[in-house]
């Protein structure tokens, strides 16, 4: 049985010999060929050479051709800002000031944007490791590409106009039959539907507005002969259940999710669950000996059954290859792994002092946005778009700063102040909002309120 076959079994809910193997190397793909992210974004040939090198170093049973969730949001008219060393994000929403649906005739044709681009690249992967190895075509599930069309109003939207987000999220997920069409047309395996800002609403507001709209577009990439994947990021653990209800055949998440507690829901509806070894503190700032050591731990407490091991979401560019090279080898080799690990112990983590500010006693109200990183991070990406809407709003009355996970100085300062999932925001020291992006009233009011006391 190859890595293909074997997870083509995990996604039909049967037992396998050993666990599958999924890394989700977006733009680390580039690093394995000393290319920046844009580069590989932006250039088929550059793009094919650091998959081809992911295939090869990391043995992938599946594998993603390419994470760029402003794949669509571009096409439809969004401004994206690059990055060397991060993926692109918005800067600009079409739809922020005008409260309309666009039309059938915007959703992407095959040879909009850099659509031709990502079905070659397609189409070349699947005839150079198609029989070995499953890929995955990722498209942009249907809250997110609303938050990239609509900007933060779409939270304020939720709240008070119903029917027009019910009709946005109709006409995104339109979108993303239309793209999950293409990519199977070009050989993709497995449809993901990525939606990292699903993990900043509720289950009600899940079961109201998308799923219908899940259930419809999990049908359909079934239908047209492909497994359907459902990838989310943050702490989605309040809707992982309604997840499961929309009926896809695995679901993925992060390191915010305690994974043995979300297999007790994905078993029941016999899901098969994939995730979520941690992108910053194991697999960037770790180890090669903690890589593994994580790994044989995934192996040891989950139950197999239904099980895909990945990286809790898109890989950062500098996660060192050996770390990676370590998972790969502690799931193809445990037991030799172990005998390389019994004697290894981690280094103790050294207490760091950070200062915190005098929340007491401020000049002015200070609004701290704590993400993994909003430049590459959708979730937090909108988090902080809405403090920096703060920003706009009051001015030099406020002070507004974010504070990256994905920055080894900056942790001390998430632990210090005991921030437990991302992204979240800070108003004077107080934990205000934890993986909820707020409605903008009703954060300007929280700030209103201090600069009247």
């Amino acid at each position: 049985m190859n890595g293909k076959e074997l997870l083509f079994e995990v996604l039909r809910h049967h037992d396998t010999p050993r666990v599958p193997w999924v890394p989700f190397a977006g733009i680390h793909a580039g690093k394995l060929a000393n290319y920046t992210a844009q580069e590989i974004l932006m250039d088929g040939d550059k793009l094919f050479k650091s998959l081809m090198e992911v295939n090869k170093i990391y043995r992938p049973d599946g594998q993603p051709v390419l994470f760029d969730l402003q794949m669509e949001a571009e096409i439809l008219g969004c401004e994206l800002l690059w990055a060397e060393y991060a993926p692109p994000s918005v800067m600009s929403h079409p739809l922020e000031n005008t409260k309309t649906i666009p039309c059938s005739c915007t959703i992407p044709e095959k040879t909009d944007g850099r659509l031709p681009m990502a079905l070659d690249v397609m189409r070349r992967m699947k005839e150079a490791v198609g029989e070995t190895t499953a890929l995955y075509g990722l498209t942009t599930g249907p809250l997110t590409l609303a938050s990239h069309l609509r900007g933060t109003n779409l939270f304020r939207d939720m709240r008070k106009d119903g029917e027009y987000v019910k009709e946005l999220f109709n006409y995104c997920n339109e979108v993303n039959k239309a793209m999950a069409d293409y990519y199977i047309e070009a050989g993709m395996d497995v449809i993901a539907a990525v939606d990292p800002v699903l993990s900043q609403i509720s289950a009600k507001h899940f079961e109201t507005y998308l799923m219908d709209c899940y259930t419809d577009l999990f049908n359909h990439i079934r239908e047209k002969g492909a497994f359907a994947a459902f990838f989310v990021c943050g702490d989605a653990t309040r809707n992982i259940e309604v997840m499961c209800q929309s009926g896809p055949d695995c679901i993925a998440v992060d390191e915010n999710v305690n994974m043995a507690q979300a297999k007790e829901i994905t078993d029941k509806y016999n899901i098969a669950l994939c995730g979520n070894i941690p992108l910053t503190t194991t697999m960037l700032f770790g180890t090669q000996q903690d890589n593994m050591k994580y790994a044989l731990e995934m192996l040891d407490t989950l139950n197999h059954h239904n099980l895909i091991i990945a990286p809790g979401c898109d890989m950062p560019y500098d996660i060192p290859i050996e770390n990676t090279v370590g998972v790969v080898q502690a799931l193809h080799e445990p037991e030799q792994v172990r005998e390389i690990l019994k004697n290894y112990e981690a280094p103790i983590d050294e207490d760091v002092d950070v200062e915190l500010p005098d929340y007491n006693n401020l000049p002015r109200p200070l609004v701290e946005a704590y993400t993994l990183d909003s430049a590459s991070c959708a979730a937090c990406t909108y988090m902080y778009a809405a403090a920096m809407d703060v920003k706009k709003h009051f001015g030099d009355k406020v002070d507004v700063v974010e504070y990256k996970y994905i920055n080894k100085e900056d942790i001390p300062r998430f632990k210090k102040l005991g921030i437990q999932h991302l992204p979240s925001l800070l108003i004077n020291g107080e934990l205000k909002y934890s993986s909820i992006i707020p409605e903008r009233q009703e954060l300007f009011d929280e700030v209103e309120k201090l600069l009247n006391k």
